[in-house]
């Protein structure tokens, strides 16, 4: 059940709250919303700020609140989002070893909040996540997190391979974890600025990204289940770029 205080309803009230600037995990519409003024306006800000939306039967909104909702719904983002391309350079900028894990749908909010709480306590700079088809740091996850999402920032991009790009541009090395590559995990470099991408819980990494990473690593299994979960392998990742780097001598202030 989503608590009342996760979420903003009508038009009017969405429009403001976008225009606020408040973190905002998705707006849910119904699906035969009509197309009056409000309404327009509201899709118009949706596009504008790069909100994820969906199309729902009106029994789901009613489901969330039974009161004037109006035909929309906000689900407001338990932490604030962070821009990527405000983070990264800030980093440099102060003298740090950039440090990313980047998430290609990963849906499961556990899942989601165990990364989130390895990634800080191997301190890693920020999670990456796309606008869509991904868990978001909801209060479910913010629970797993053990409040990890309250010091580890999330950047939001509106796609993982134009961000991977971006990565590399500005000198990070994408690792991919792929139980396919050729490489295991301890055989690619980390001590460098580095993102680690974990795929999805059922397929894996995308094509699309598994083609744009630097690296794919394995992390071999050697019983008779055929991969690790997610959060598991996230940790073994994850701390491979810190073995790596205090073995190079870097210490982190």
């Amino acid at each position: 059940m989503i608590n009342k205080n996760d979420y903003i309803f009508g038009l009017r009230a969405i429009i403001e709250a976008i225009e606020a600037g408040r973190d905002i995990d998705k707006v849910l519409i119904r699906k035969d919303l009509a197309g009056g003024d409000l309404s327009r306006e509201l899709l118009h800000k949706i596009k504008e700020y790069g909100i994820p939306s969906q199309r729902v039967p009106l029994e789901k909104l009613n489901r969330i609140t039974m009161k004037n909702h109006q035909g929309a719904i906000a689900l407001l983002s338990a932490v604030p989002y962070h821009s990527l391309e405000q983070l990264l350079p800030t980093l440099y900028e102060e003298g740090a070893m950039p440090f990313f894990v980047m998430l290609d749908g990963v849906t499961d909010v556990r899942n989601f909040g165990a990364i989130c709480r390895t990634a800080e306590c191997a301190g890693a700079d920020a999670v990456i996540i796309p606008e869509r088809g991904s868990a978001t740091p909801n209060a479910d996850a913010m629970k797993t997190s053990a409040g990890a999402l309250m010091h580890l920032p999330v950047c939001r991009v509106s796609s993982l391979k134009e961000a991977i790009s971006y990565l590399q541009q500005s000198g990070v090395t994408v690792i991919g974890a792929s139980e396919k590559a050729d490489k295991t995990y301890t055989d690619v470099p980390c001590t460098g600025p580095v993102a680690i991408v974990m795929g999805a819980e059922d397929t894996g990494l995308s094509p699309e990204v598994i083609r744009s990473c630097d690296y794919l690593a394995s992390i071999p299994i050697l019983g008779s289940i055929g991969s690790l979960n997610v959060s598991v392998a996230a940790g073994i990742m994850t701390y491979e770029v810190v073995r790596q780097r205090l073995a190079a001598g870097f210490r982190p202030e």
